[in-house]
């Protein structure tokens, strides 16, 4: 199979993730699932389904992590369609190369449910999972030592990416302080005007048009709402990103996103917040998510890998999460 033909089977693929003005809901959400949804998970990677805050999530765990480090990853899909089921196999993926556990919640999509629907569900994912981090850290430490506190990570792609930073707007500066890095791919940070149009005859888009974008931002929230920057965070002061944890930004070329990452960064600068913009040569919109179809997609998984390594601030220990073995039988607890 050439390279040629790998990248169209990518685009035909990914753009089934974008929500059209000609989609159906249902038809949509199928289409994702029939395409994503996957039973069978990579190198031994456990998943295991755990309800936080009254949200259903999937909790993946790789055969090898950090003990105090966790990921919340939420997933993309227009703010219409994807689960946590559709996400599961990349999420994997992510969490094998993070040696991280991975949370990916069940939150509610529009238009049945929209803005701030899912923004609430994964705040009450996040303050609970977080107790529960800082209780294991509690009682982790030694008699007269000091806690130690949950290395977090918030991870997101496409529209999913708007959900996360509203939810770290709304976190306190006590939760915040535990998040040790933002990773963004292929953001949607500006629902709010037709800027994009310029760009996308510009960068040449095979994923993602202008029209589509409004048409997903209408579907999520009224119009009036748009620049919210809830809902558009390349809209926010510069004030409100302030003790922001660092953010890396993953994109390729060929995005008609590409100019609002570029602001996006430089507004993080203004505010004192390191933001990696990585861009990568020829590629288009979510390109990590074709992974069987584009070599370039693992080397962005390895290099998200990379990120969250670089990002710890504390020497852990990596958790071996390997069956016992006792004469070559699996011991039972």
């Amino acid at each position: 199979m050439g390279i040629a033909h790998d990248r169209r089977a990518a685009v035909k693929k990914l753009k089934l993730l974008v929500y059209t003005p000609k989609s159906d809901v249902n038809s949509f959400r199928n289409r994702i699932e029939e395409a994503y949804a996957c039973p069978v998970l990579p190198n031994r990677v456990e998943c295991s389904e755990h309800n936080y805050g009254g949200v259903v999530c999937d909790v993946l765990v790789p055969e090898i992590y950090s003990s105090r480090r966790i990921m919340m990853y939420i997933h993309g899909g227009s703010f219409v369609g994807g689960s946590r089921a559709s996400w599961r196999t990349f999420c994997a993926r992510i969490a094998n190369k993070a040696y991280s556990r991975v949370v990916v919640p069940e939150f509610r999509l529009a238009p049945a449910h929209p803005f701030p629907a899912a923004v609430e569900d994964v705040q009450a994912v996040f303050r609970a999972f977080f107790t529960e981090e800082q209780v294991a850290c509690s009682l982790d430490s030694s008699p007269g030592e000091k806690p130690s506190v949950p290395d977090i990570i918030i991870a997101a792609d496409g529209s999913g990416a708007s959900v996360a930073m509203a939810l770290l707007f709304n976190l306190r500066e006590r939760y915040r302080s535990c998040i040790s890095h933002v990773i963004l791919l292929s953001p949607w940070l500006d629902m709010s005007d037709d800027s994009h149009l310029a760009d996308g005859k510009k960068t040449g888009d095979e994923i993602l048009s202008s029209e589509s974008l409004y048409r997903c931002g209408e579907v999520y929230t009224y119009a009036s709402n748009l620049a919210n920057p809830l809902v558009s965070p390349l809209k926010s002061a510069k004030e409100l990103l302030s003790g922001f944890p660092p953010v890396y930004i993953q994109m390729g070329e060929k995005e008609i996103l590409l100019g609002d990452a570029k602001k996006f960064k430089a507004l993080l600068g203004a505010a004192g917040v390191k933001c990696e913009l990585d861009v990568w040569p020829g590629m288009m919109h979510s390109f990590q998510l074709s992974d069987d179809c584009l070599w370039e997609t693992h080397l962005a998984i390895e290099k998200i890998g990379q990120v969250v390594s670089s990002a710890d601030k504390m020497n852990v220990e990596l958790f071996d999460n390997k069956p016992r073995l006792e004469n070559s039988i699996r011991a039972d607890a």
